[in-house]
């Protein structure tokens, strides 16, 4: 009895882990994707008023996960594709045009191309939070579906 009890709880627990980890690349795009925005503002800001070298812009301030890793090779070699899996090709190429534009110009155009670009990058944000949030939730029951099911199986 209690061995059936145990068994049914971690297979349960099992199939939640999987669920979790099957959103994970929705969780991914969406902090993507804030910190993309984030970053383009803060860029923004930067050429209004205090126009700083861009390598000091980007040391000012701290991201993580995969957007910190597309600045740092942006920094690093000068390569502006990310190799990211969960990006469409259409998001690797905006990525690649943001990325390549970064520094390059006059204060005046550069402001023009960021501020078009403001619209799109908070529309993929809000569209990436709205994904996560309802993909991770179905994932997540579909788990725990999953885990029931074995657990009708096992008994």
């Amino acid at each position: 009895m209690w061995l059936k009890l145990l068994v049914s709880v971690c297979v349960i627990a099992f199939c939640l882990f999987l669920g979790y980890f099957a959103a994970a690349k929705y969780r991914s795009r969406k902090k993507f994707f804030s910190q993309f925005a984030t970053f383009n503002e803060r860029y923004l800001n930067e050429l209004s008023y205090a126009r700083k070298p861009l390598a000091d812009f980007l040391k000012e301030y701290p991201y993580s996960g995969d957007f910190a890793k597309t600045i740092g090779s942006f920094v690093s070699m000068r390569e502006t594709q990310p190799k990211l899996g969960y990006l469409t090709k259409d998001e690797k190429k905006l990525c690649s045009d943001y990325f390549g534009m970064l520094g390059k110009g006059d204060a005046v155009s550069q402001k023009n191309f960021y501020s078009a670009q403001k619209g799109e990058l908070d529309e993929k944000k809000a569209k990436s939070e709205k994904e996560a949030k309802s993909r991770g939730e179905l994932y997540l029951k579909l788990g725990l579906l999953a885990g029931l099911a074995f657990v009708v199986l096992i008994v």
